[in-house]
């Protein structure tokens, strides 16, 4: 039996109870953007250890915060997916991720951008002026970092961030450390592509839209649009 009783009847107490625990807010975070198998959250997961991920998902479905299904034929395999509970998390998680960053530079030896992170970073800064901007019509972001890739959708003022590549962005950027200073307003996208920091493809037009919607300084962050729900 785990014993992670703070003996306070306390929200953040509870709430520390839950998320507390090595690995877990990480595990949420890659499931909150999409329903995932254990072997790619695994795969998501560098250093995590099998027994590790596994004691962690059980306590999450015992918590009611993930759910285990089976996939629709013929794939018929295991995933697992957030509930509706975890996905109240997402307002929460996104606001530790900017603070988190904020005191972030460049990675420390041994650490690597996941995709999982580099989407979650896209989401933790969507900014409530994305729905008046991009209110009609359609925009695709690819964005890559080493061999992480994420994409995020703007369609009638909703955002959705995913991981992963998209045949049809509109404007695809690939680059290293200087995303970090784009997204907290530190370093115009411009300028990094004209430094070549940042390598972009398709329409640079896109350009001041992409930071409007995602760049948040991290010292005088605004607070952030809900994004839309991840797939279930």
């Amino acid at each position: 039996m785990r014993d992670r009783s703070y003996g306070q009847f306390c929200g953040l107490a509870h709430a520390a109870e839950l998320l507390g625990q090595r690995w877990t807010i990480l595990v949420l975070r890659d499931l909150l953007l999409a329903p995932r198998r254990y072997s790619e959250l695994q795969e998501g997961l560098p250093g995590i250890p099998s027994n590790g991920l596994a004691r962690r998902l059980k306590e999450l479905e015992a918590d009611g915060l993930i759910v285990r299904e089976l996939s629709e034929a013929p794939d018929r395999s295991v995933r697992y997916r957030v509930s509706e509970r975890g996905q109240e998390l997402i307002p929460a998680l996104d606001a530790l991720a900017r603070w988190g960053a904020a005191d972030m530079r460049e990675p420390r030896p041994g650490e690597v951008v996941t995709a999982a992170s580099l989407a979650s970073a896209l989401r933790s800064g969507i900014r409530s002026s994305t729905a008046a901007a991009d209110r009609t019509g359609r925009t695709v972001y690819q964005v890559r970092v080493g061999d992480a890739v994420a994409h995020a959708v703007l369609e009638d003022g909703v955002v959705q961030v995913g991981v992963g590549p998209r045949e049809d962005a509109t404007l695809s950027l690939e680059g290293g450390p200087a995303f970090r200073d784009v997204l907290a307003g530190d370093l115009e996208l411009a300028d990094a592509v004209d430094r070549g920091e940042i390598t972009a493809h398709g329409d640079h037009g896109l350009f001041e839209a992409f930071t409007a919607t995602f760049q948040v300084p991290y010292r005088n962050a605004n607070p952030p649009v809900e994004a839309a729900p991840s797939g279930r």
